[in-house]
């Protein structure tokens, strides 16, 4: 299970930039188009599994895979951050970082448990946490242009149909062609 502990300190799209785009000149709506922006930046990620900017995750299992492989359904990640058992009375180890090996930027990305030297799980479920430094970068210029103009789009389309809810269901091809190469398939 992956679960976001920390969100981007910023936006991949500033509000000045998300205005122009949108030929806006006042101030009015600015709360608006600040959460158009997050939503946006939001429903990128969720389609693509991609993170943007940097956030930190929190990945929890209850076992070390028999191979010593964990794949991580979010990509990319940046570096493991922390890493602990959990006992069933809920008192935590930490677990020495290298133990682990990160192939962060691949997809799915993986991380490498040295299994000769990890130590068993107590805990039965969710005895196993990482946390998890993940995104395209700490800044806006570090995101792909293309997942960036999906946010761009994107803002713009919530923005022209915020008044009528039953039109943000599908979205326009053009975000879509943009997002797809990040896309995910199972073969």
């Amino acid at each position: 299970m992956c679960e976001r502990i920390d969100g981007p300190s910023a936006e991949p799209l500033a509000l000045a930039e998300a205005k122009a785009f949108l030929r806006i000149d006042s101030d009015a709506e600015d709360a608006v188009v600040a959460a158009l922006i997050a939503a946006a930046r939001q429903w990128v990620e969720s389609e693509t599994r991609h993170i943007l900017l940097h956030q930190t995750w929190r990945l929890t299992r209850d076992a070390w895979p028999p191979s010593g492989l964990i794949a991580v359904p979010l990509a990319p990640v940046r570096a493991v951050l922390a890493a602990r058992m959990v006992a069933e009375d809920g008192t935590t180890q930490d677990l020495p970082l290298d133990l682990f090996t990160l192939a962060g930027a691949r997809l799915p990305p993986l991380i490498a448990v040295d299994l000769t030297r990890a130590p068993a799980p107590t805990r039965r479920l969710g005895g196993i946490v990482l946390e998890l430094q993940m995104g395209h970068g700490a800044a806006p210029e570090e995101v792909p242009a293309d997942l960036l103009q999906g946010v761009r789009q994107l803002v713009a389309f919530l923005h022209a149909h915020r008044d009528e809810p039953g039109d943000q269901s599908r979205m326009p091809d053009s975000i879509l062609a943009l997002l797809r190469p990040y896309r995910s398939v199972r073969l």
